[in-house]
């Protein structure tokens, strides 16, 4: 075997390295992302919480869905949605609001879309079509990876370092 031959690196190493290298940089992109999903999904709770705060009806819809003390389950439902997505809009306890934001969007697939919720795997388009859906995937990605690097939640953990 030649001398060149030795020094070349296998097609094996040069991909393994060129993976290393995409890994490293692909991995930067986490707290962008995180960050993204806080801002936009935590102005949709905020929003809905808002919305729901100041609608003289949501209390009767609440009632209809067969939620026992619709007239405390609802605001208490609607500050959780309007606080916690303000929390995740600046990344302040975000594992736990992650946490009560998908147990609130699990109980919305339960009275409100049971259909959906049954059809899981029988029907997943229709599972993931339902309005809970994008919601409980949100709070959920908040829930497993937390508020990311631009948080609160960060700057307090690092802060005493």
């Amino acid at each position: 075997m030649s001398v060149s031959a030795k020094r070349r690196p296998s097609l094996i190493r040069r991909l393994s390295g060129y993976y290393c290298y995409f890994k490293h940089y692909a991995a930067r992109l986490d707290s962008p992302f995180l960050l993204l999903v806080r801002l936009y999904w935590g102005w949709q709770f905020a929003q809905s919480g808002w919305g729901r705060l100041h609608n003289s009806h949501a209390v009767e819809f609440f009632a209809s869905l067969g939620i026992p003390a619709p007239g405390i389950v609802e605001p208490a439902v609607s500050c959780l949605e309007l606080f916690g997505g303000i929390l995740l809009i600046v990344g302040l306890a975000s594992r736990l609001t992650g946490f009560l934001l998908a147990c609130d969007m699990a109980v919305a697939y339960l009275t409100s879309d049971r259909d959906a919720l049954r059809s899981i795997f029988s029907d997943p388009g229709k599972f993931y079509n339902a309005d809970p859906f994008t919601f409980l995937f949100a709070s959920l990605i908040v829930l497993i990876f937390g508020a990311g690097f631009f948080s609160l939640d960060y700057f307090f953990s690092h802060r005493k370092r």
